[in-house]
């Protein structure tokens, strides 16, 4: 087991590492939209993704890292501030964080103030109000944020239908030629991206490249080509697709965006619960594995695009995705809830060697992996990372792996505006037989405007939330406990427990037993008056380790297994 000194002693070696180089590292931060941990690298033996799981075998692979809430906006914006949604006060897509909570560094404006130049293409912010209608530029940007001419058609007309006419549908595999401008957005987004790395392969100053693809979100606007890969023969459902028993209603998202698309609407489904038809859920499926993977041949043409650049030596590459996507898993699609289908996201840290690949190399170090020419591939992932982790994380991991000064933690309870981090580094992490921290947690959260499912309760806006499902993630148990909550006063009461719900993980990985009953809700009343003592500045997040602590135990003198 690795010491303290043997810590101390890594973190010296790579400062002096770092400071040793002629030039700082540059930064290449790929983010995926509503791509869950169905990748070649994280075990998914159907998936076919060569390209990311090529940048795996040569990477720090996190298995258990988490979104702070599963929808676009809210989890960009506290990933790039490292702040959590409590504190950006940001649930929904409709305010501006610098306006309404507080004028908080980002991860590229902290790089931008360090000298890097920092460059935006596509969705790395969420784009609108959310972002003040410049994906925060000019304080995260040298330059104006790219976004994608072709992006504007992905909620028009045009995809084929059996009928021969065009539609706004949820599966909508195109032939890209006949689409307007003969393109599409994330091919737009991959040739942006590589022109402006041909900018910066001779550039003075380190660079800080954001690189974020639209896929897998929907429509599945994708290439049609990419379903051969995916025969509906070998499209199986989810292991659990029925909504379960003990599930409390204000827990359930009824996946609303997908109920609009023309597609869905012919098959007249019943709100909120559906189902939707076995076929139809097959494909939804395929359509959802046949877009990572042409998400997946867009990274790869932008890894090997530093190869050819002579830039992989000395760029540190970042792959994660905002959330994940539910598959029918609980009877849900989409995202907005607190599921680990919705919160667990892939998180890949490639760090270069110092005697790495330079221009001219015979073995580049990510040469272009076609999934039609090459269908047999196989990658072996060598550092494989258990400990649970947030995406709040990555700002401080990404400050520290490049050499500039780490942030500040923030205080427990804390609205101030300095610099600070909510996250971790987690480079410690990458030390060889890290063990597993059974204490580690990560915290969810998502706002529901009723006890019920509504026609809004998977995107309610601020004004409309009354309940907001706080939830801890451990390697053993999931516990969210959903709160009453002001949006006037961004408060919750933690005294009104509406729901709550405890998965054990060792026997319940799919989180689909849930064993939060009366009598676990009688031992949270009680520990409730117990922490009336506490001091104010006691944040929700200890609040709920001391009540996973307590049911827990509680399950243990009441005869139920914990193994």
């Amino acid at each position: 087991m690795y010491t303290y000194v043997h810590r101390c002693l890594f973190l010296v070696l790579h400062v002096l590492l770092v400071s040793a180089q002629k030039e700082r590292q540059n930064v290449l931060f790929i983010i995926a939209d509503d791509l869950r941990t169905s990748l070649g690298c994280y075990g998914d033996i159907l998936v076919k993704s060569p390209n990311i799981d090529q940048l795996a075998s040569k990477s720090h692979v996190f298995l258990n890292a988490f979104a702070q809430q599963a929808v676009c906006a809210p989890s960009r914006t506290s990933m790039l501030t490292s702040r959590r949604p409590d504190t950006t006060r940001q649930y929904d897509f409709k305010s501006y964080w610098r306006v309404h909570s507080g004028n908080y560094t980002t991860l590229p404006q902290y790089f931008k103030s360090q000298g890097y130049t920092t460059m935006s293409v596509g969705k790395v912010f969420h784009p609108g109000i959310a972002s003040n209608f410049t994906d925060d530029y000019p304080y995260s940007w040298s330059i104006p944020a790219y976004h994608p001419a072709s992006f504007k058609f992905e909620k028009e007309k045009v995809c084929r239908g059996e009928d021969g006419r065009l539609h706004a549908n949820l599966l909508c595999a195109v032939n890209v030629t006949e689409q307007p401008g003969g393109t599409l957005p994330d091919i737009e987004i991959a040739h942006e991206a590589v022109r402006l790395l041909k900018t910066q392969a001779n550039g003075s100053n380190p660079f800080f490249l954001a690189v974020g693809f639209h896929k897998p979100h929907i429509p599945f606007r994708i290439p049609q080509e990419y379903l051969r890969l995916y025969p509906m023969e070998q499209m199986s459902l989810a292991a659990d697709p029925d909504v379960p028993k003990r599930l409390p209603p204000v827990a359930y998202n009824p996946w609303m965006d997908i109920r609009k698309r023309d597609d869905v609407q012919k098959l007249n489904i019943s709100f909120p619960y559906g189902p939707i038809p076995k076929e139809f859920q097959l494909r939804i499926r395929q359509y959802y594995y046949a877009a990572v993977s042409y998400m997946d041949a867009q990274v790869g043409k932008l890894l090997n695009a530093l190869d050819a650049l002579g830039l992989a030596q000395n760029t540190l590459v970042v792959f994660t995705s905002d959330h994940g996507w539910s598959l029918g898993e609980h009877g849900e699609w989409a995202k907005y809830s607190n599921f680990d289908v919705a919160t667990r996201v892939p998180l890949i840290f490639h760090v270069p060697e110092p005697s790495g690949p330079y221009r001219g190399v015979e073995t580049p170090s990510f040469p272009f992996m076609d999934v039609f020419r090459q269908s047999e591939y196989i990658f072996k992932v060598e550092t494989v990372l258990q400990n649970v982790v947030e995406l709040v994380d990555v700002f401080p991991t990404l400050t520290l792996l490049t050499g500039l000064e780490t942030p500040p933690s923030c205080p427990e309870v804390s609205l101030q505006k300095e610099l600070c981090t909510d996250g971790k580094n987690l480079s410690q992490e990458f030390l060889p037989d890290r063990q597993i921290d059974i204490e580690a947690v990560s915290f969810s959260q998502y706002p529901r405007p009723a006890d019920t499912p509504q026609a809004d309760s998977d995107l309610p806006d601020l004004k409309d939330i009354k309940v907001m499902g706080y939830s801890l993630r451990t390697n053993d148990y999931r516990l969210t406990l959903w709160l009453s909550f002001d949006p006037k006063t961004y408060q919750c009461n933690v005294s009104d427990v509406h729901a709550g719900e405890l998965y054990m993980l060792s026997d319940d990985p799919g989180e689909d037993d849930n064993v939060y009953d009366e009598e676990q809700h009688n031992m949270i009343q009680i520990l409730n008056e117990k922490l009336k003592s506490m001091p104010p500045t006691t944040s929700l997040q200890t609040r709920m380790k001391l009540q996973l602590h307590y049911l827990t135990a509680g399950m243990k003198t009441s005869g139920r297994s914990v193994q």
